[in-house]
């Protein structure tokens, strides 16, 4: 499995990645990355500065990605978004590195990461307090993603 930065012809598979976790854990609605109309057009939403989303690559296939975006308002303060493995990918070890390359970029662009998740996600949690996240006690800003109902932080 290889770590990369997104490329255009990844849109789509990004986007059945994400879509198949929702599904899996009941977050296919309105609320959540669900109704993201940028679901599909990662490539070019993140080509801006502070701005990046990396895949991982397995035979051809994307099996898992996330990226790093600003938070409007918070200049300090950017979020990892959109960070999905599937089921057959975790417990490998590749989500650690993942996330390792997204807060090593984002060290050099912020000062925290904020991120927003469901509860019933209970692996997620845990694998982000793991990392040095602390849980919230309410979302940062009001997002098109209301249906988050746990939310971490962490100094860069």
């Amino acid at each position: 499995m290889i770590i990369r930065e997104i490329e255009e012809k990844d849109n789509k598979q990004v986007e059945a990645v994400i879509r198949t976790c929702l599904i899996e854990f009941g977050a296919n609605k309105p609320g959540t990355a669900w109704s993201d109309p940028n679901l599909g057009h990662f490539y070019h939403l993140y080509q801006s500065e502070g701005s990046k989303y990396w895949v991982v690559e397995d035979n051809d296939k994307i099996v898992a990605g996330c990226g790093i975006g600003p938070i409007h308002g918070w200049p300090a303060i950017c979020e990892l978004q959109k960070m999905y493995a599937l089921k057959e990918t975790r417990g490998t070890g590749v989500a650690n590195d993942l996330l390792t390359v997204a807060l090593d970029f984002a060290a050099n662009h912020y000062e925290k990461c904020y991120l927003e998740t469901l509860s019933n996600m209970v692996a997620a949690n845990k694998f982000y307090k793991k990392h040095g996240f602390v849980q919230l006690e309410h979302p940062l800003n009001a997002t098109e993603h209301y249906a988050c109902d746990a939310w971490y932080m962490k100094t860069l």
